[in-house]
């Protein structure tokens, strides 16, 4: 049975060591989606080093990431996805280091967006992210004097990369795999079917452990990643279930499923449920008149 991690210490305000060359500074920026804070990890040896996801632009922060990186040149900086909370201090970091952008490219939503879904994704994504180079999946490179492979990791964002760190078994999930909650998986940002697909991945793969973008460590990654996959059969199934209750709408079936949810929780759970919705739609399980939408009523075919 899957089971989260909420003990965190985020030590704000300075570096923690997760692994052999491996700092991780959490920001200050703590809420219902970012947990304790951002994670920014910045990673290398005596000669040099690189910042992934430096995070969002608060002093504080900016202050440990100076402290951490000590002075070394900064080869890159690397981006796992362009969410403004992992990304709003990548113009201070550049203009203070010179280093190049590098990750998935600029933000883009997972399908074609819908007229009224524009503002919403633009209220979390970074359109302003310049990159100086964009990696294709399964791309090496080294940084830091360290081996760096891309692995293409979409679902959260369409951009999501996971990075494969040295030789050691480890892994940087980004905001993909969390070892203190499942993922946000909101079109038209994120796409549940690219999810699925990027966890399946995830686990034919073998590292030994996660450093992810919120929260504290993922031990155990394949049992846990095979817990993720289950709670979203689990949550599918669900769906479907009060689709032959006789639910039609987002709004009715996140009344019944999410019931003992923080309302203030439940339009983010609506997007969860439209991201399932739009997957059991392509599947041919579920049936809609127009395209998938939030307001769209919904049949079970």
């Amino acid at each position: 049975m899957l089971s989260f991690e909420k003990q965190f210490d985020p030590a704000y305000g300075r570096a923690v060591a997760v692994a052999d060359g491996i700092l991780r500074v959490t920001a200050r920026n703590p809420g219902p989606f970012t947990f304790r804070g951002t994670n920014s990890y910045v990673i290398g040896g005596a000669n040099g080093c690189f910042v992934v996801d430096p995070g969002p632009d608060e002093p504080e922060h900016a202050v440990a990431l100076a402290a951490a990186i000590g002075g070394r040149p900064v080869d890159a900086i690397l981006l796992t996805h362009t969410h403004r909370d992992h990304t709003g201090s990548v113009g201070r970091l550049q203009a203070e280091t010179f280093a190049p952008v590098i990750g998935g490219g600029p933000h883009r939503p997972a399908r074609p967006m819908l007229a009224d879904e524009a503002g919403r994704m633009e209220a979390s994504a970074d359109m302003s992210i310049a990159f100086d180079r964009v990696l294709d999946d399964d791309e090496p490179l080294t940084l830091g004097g360290v081996a760096v492979t891309a692995i293409a990791t979409p679902g959260h964002a369409a951009n999501h990369l996971a990075f494969a760190i040295g030789t050691d078994g480890v892994l940087l999930s980004g905001d993909h795999v969390m070892a203190w909650s499942t993922t946000v998986v909101a079109p038209p940002d994120g796409s549940m079917r690219d999810y699925m697909r990027s966890l399946y991945r995830l686990l034919a793969r073998d590292e030994r452990v996660y450093l992810p973008g919120h929260g504290g460590v993922v031990e155990s990654p394949a049992a846990f990643v095979r817990g993720l996959i289950d709670h979203r059969h689990g949550r599918e199934a669900a769906i479907m279930a009060r689709l032959a209750a006789g639910d039609r709408h987002i709004t009715q079936i996140v009344a019944a499923l999410y019931r003992d949810v923080d309302p203030r929780l439940h339009p983010a759970a609506g997007l969860s449920v439209l991201a399932h919705l739009e997957d059991l739609v392509a599947r041919g399980m579920a049936a809609t008149p127009g395209l998938a939408s939030l307001t769209s009523a919904y049949t079970p075919t």
